[in-house]
């Protein structure tokens, strides 16, 4: 992990904003409106900077996490904060009083952001099986909602025994007419594990 580069990394970033315009269209068919989504930075943190990303540990999130089989394994989550979270499934589901912290639709909304972690997720993975040829297969998503420290301890149990290191991968999500205030900011933790990365670079043709 700790011979990857700045080099690496805008390689990861430009893969992140391919998959970025294919989730923003498939957005746009949801939501019946034009969605423009990018991929501002892409970061090799600990997992110390991993949690003040999210907000610290006790912070309030929805996390969707899947499992990366085939030729590079791994987990990755993609996190909100609650309100984004709300904001994205009211708008989806046309419920102005939805919370995934209360019971009103609650079932309906749970799968409107599986569906969001699903497309968000499933678009970075396929750019990065277009442009590297490796076979990736991720498993259906799964949502919680909880403090950001009790989420992350999931994916991190097996990962903290080869590397303490995870990739952050920014994304914000918005319409034309959304001040900046109003955009979703969320952050996938891509946690491979070391040999997929190896894999990974390989196939692009970066050593």
């Amino acid at each position: 992990m700790t011979n990857i580069t700045s080099f690496h990394l805008d390689v990861l970033k430009e893969i992140g904003n391919i998959g970025a315009a294919h989730a923003a269209t498939a957005l746009s068919g949801l939501l019946n409106t034009k969605i423009d989504m990018r991929v501002p930075a892409v970061e090799m943190v600990s997992f110390e900077e991993m949690v003040e990303r999210g907000g610290g540990a006790e912070q309030v999130v929805a996390g969707t996490y899947l499992q990366i089989d085939g030729d590079a394994e791994g987990g990755m989550f993609f996190i909100l904060p609650i309100e984004q979270a709300n904001r994205f499934i009211r708008r989806l589901i046309h419920d102005e009083h939805f919370d995934l912290q209360k019971q009103n639709n609650l079932e309906l909304g749970v799968s409107a952001m599986q569906e969001l972690g699903n497309i968000l997720s499933g678009s970075y993975l396929s750019a990065l099986s277009d442009f590297t040829g490796l076979k990736i297969y991720p498993t259906p998503p799964a949502l919680s909602v909880d403090m950001f420290g009790a989420i992350i301890s999931f994916g991190l149990i097996e990962l903290s025994q080869i590397s303490d290191h995870v990739i952050v991968i920014d994304t914000s999500i918005f319409e034309e007419t959304m001040t900046e205030d109003e955009q979703v900011n969320g952050h996938f933790f891509l946690l491979p594990n070391p040999e997929s990365f190896k894999a990974i670079f390989k196939a692009l043709g970066v050593s």
